[in-house]
């Protein structure tokens, strides 16, 4: 258990940066940061690369629109712009519709705020991650994307960890129980541990630098 508590540490100081941090987003429980984890789990949604998705994520910051009411200023053509400015030109048109498709929606229903959603479904996970689904262009890996990194400040939902978290727990010889990968870090290296796993399960050479 003590080498797989040390391989879980080296793990998260090496490749343990949250997607969160990467694109810019200083994650608190505040309706403006989870609006943008909600952005961010929709662009690596998509099948491009999540060094795509976060730059795109950080021109969106840079155009002013961390927050939805913000996002409903702009044009869809500001929108697409700024899109391709991050490399999403894939999926910038139809990305450009859906992102304030969904800021209208989290405005008109939860107020902007998606601890209402969270607390509308009574810390339930499975619940949290059917209304994310309600989103347009987030459908269960977008859910699950937003879930590992935002039980970083909504204790609630720790420990999570999707299939792509456990299959990069198994690539490294760790528990693939959400339950034991959670005693071999604290809770608020949970989130850091499960985007490390993520990048293994993607590039298990990753584990010779660890």
């Amino acid at each position: 258990m003590t080498d797989q508590h040390d391989l879980a540490r080296r793990l998260l100081e090496r490749h343990g940066t949250t997607f969160a941090s990467d694109a810019g987003i200083t994650l608190r429980d505040k309706p403006s940061p989870l609006w943008q984890l909600l952005v961010l789990s929709q662009l690596l949604s998509t099948r491009i690369s999540s060094d795509i998705a976060v730059a795109t994520a950080r021109e969106l910051w840079q155009a002013g629109w961390r927050t939805p009411e913000h996002l409903r200023e702009s044009t869809w053509q500001q929108r697409v712009d700024a899109l391709g400015r991050g490399g999403y030109r894939r999926y910038d048109e139809s990305t450009a519709t859906r992102l304030d498709e969904n800021a209208g929606l989290l405005l008109d229903r939860w107020h902007g705020d998606l601890r209402e959603l969270r607390d509308e479904s009574e810390g339930d996970v499975g619940r949290i991650s059917k209304g994310l689904q309600e989103f347009i262009g987030i459908g269960p890996t977008g859910a699950n994307i937003f879930l590992r990194e935002v039980q970083a400040v909504w204790s609630g939902v720790r420990p999570f960890a999707d299939d792509l978290v456990l299959e990069g727990a198994r690539r490294a010889g760790l528990p693939d129980d959400p339950d034991k990968l959670a005693g071999l870090v604290g809770d608020d290296d949970l989130a850091g541990l499960a985007a490390a796993l993520v990048r293994v399960a993607r590039d298990p050479d990753l584990l010779e630098q660890a």
